[in-house]
């Protein structure tokens, strides 16, 4: 059986609920040995990361990979900062974002391609109160026409 290329490894579910996706980016992200091993075994966690942008340079912040349990004295910070691969005008792109306000770059999920681990990134805006509602109301309505008419 042929395994998928771009099966994501982890998501973000809570942010289609707190955002809404403007835009979307794929980054390559610069990681140690350590934290491959544990991204591979989906130790991840990306439900509070963001995406920082400072001296040129594009960051994910305060996402959860946990240590290696093979790993040794070489093991890594679970929540370091680690920088993402992307092209100058992408980040430049990015810093601009950045500075509106209500505007939030956050990682969606991450997967392998190639054999390399990317994220990928969403801008997205805040949702109020009555939006998050009217996300579940929808979501409700979606799955009661499905088993009313068995669609799939």
């Amino acid at each position: 059986m042929k395994k998928k290329e771009n099966d994501a490894l982890a998501t973000n579910k809570k942010a289609s609920y707190d955002y809404f996706i403007k835009e979307t980016f794929e980054a390559g992200i610069t990681l140690t040995g350590t934290e491959i091993k544990s991204v591979r075994a989906r130790r991840i966690n990306l439900k509070d990361g963001y995406v920082q942008t400072y001296r040129g340079s594009a960051f994910l912040e305060n996402v959860h990979i946990s240590e290696y349990k093979q790993g040794n004295i070489y093991n890594h910070d679970p929540l370091r900062s680690r920088r993402l691969l992307l092209h100058k005008k992408e980040i430049n792109h990015l810093q601009i974002i950045q500075a509106q306000q209500g505007m939030t770059i956050i990682p969606l999920k991450v997967y392998l391609k190639h054999g390399y681990a990317k994220v990928l990134i969403g801008v997205g805006q805040g949702k109020k109160q009555y939006d998050k509602r009217e996300t579940i109301k929808r979501r409700d309505q979606d799955r009661e026409l499905k088993s009313k008419y068995k669609i799939r």
